[in-house]
């Protein structure tokens, strides 16, 4: 279904049980990919959600859309161009403001479901604007410190609660980077759980229904 003009492209599922305002939640997808991709598992979601899957701003060649440039061929370990991932940061942040007063959604129930980049970003928006978030499901992701906002440390992050997950034979995304992200949410006081399945980089089925209905008892 299309919709409304927002800063970003994108396609919404209606809930299938009307609520005065709705919960909300937003999908950003990987690299390369667009807004179809995690979509096809909205129907599959809690019908009370109003669910959103958004369009990443950079257009590849031949398809497929991006958060930030990555640098396949860098010497010095700098792959990911974290400029164009802060002003993806704050356009999504943006995004949810006005997605929110668009559709009449609730502004306190707000999950980012990311996978890969997508992951990636939820993370830096969360920890960097924590008063627009409620939940987070990260899959396949891991935690940038160079796109979080200076002084994020110092932020509320009391209503933040964190799913996250990885393929335990991720070939993009080193399980080891994911690792780290318990310890980081952990020594922020931020409740989390971080889950690992035998698979490459993708979501298992048994990864989902664990995130489903870890999101079922927080919307």
């Amino acid at each position: 279904m299309n919709t409304k003009e927002l800063s970003l492209h994108h396609l919404i599922r209606k809930p299938k049980t009307q609520t005065e305002k709705p919960a909300l939640l937003i999908m950003l997808h990987g690299y390369g990919s667009d807004e179809n991709d995690l979509f096809s598992f909205a129907e599959e979601l809690p019908d009370e959600l109003f669910v959103i899957s958004v369009k990443a701003p950079y257009a590849m060649q031949p398809y497929g859309n991006a958060w930030y440039a990555i640098h396949w061929d860098n010497q010095d370990g700098k792959f990911s161009d974290d400029e164009q991932a802060k002003e993806s940061r704050d356009l999504i942040a943006k995004f949810i403001e006005e997605a929110i007063e668009a559709y009449h959604l609730d502004a306190e129930n707000v999950t980012l479901l990311g996978f890969s980049q997508g992951s990636i970003l939820s993370y830096a928006v969360a920890l960097s604007y924590p008063e627009k978030i409620k939940n987070i499901i990260a899959l396949s992701g891991y935690i940038n410190k160079g796109i979080l906002k200076p002084g994020y440390d110092k932020n509320d992050f009391s209503k933040l609660s964190f799913y996250c997950s990885h393929g335990s034979v991720d070939q993009v995304i080193p399980i080891e980077w994911a690792r780290k992200s318990k310890p980081i949410l952990d020594q922020l006081n931020i409740e989390n759980s971080y889950s690992e399945f035998p698979v490459g980089h993708g979501v298992a089925p048994q990864n989902f229904f664990e995130l489903r209905e870890w999101l079922k008892e927080r919307i």
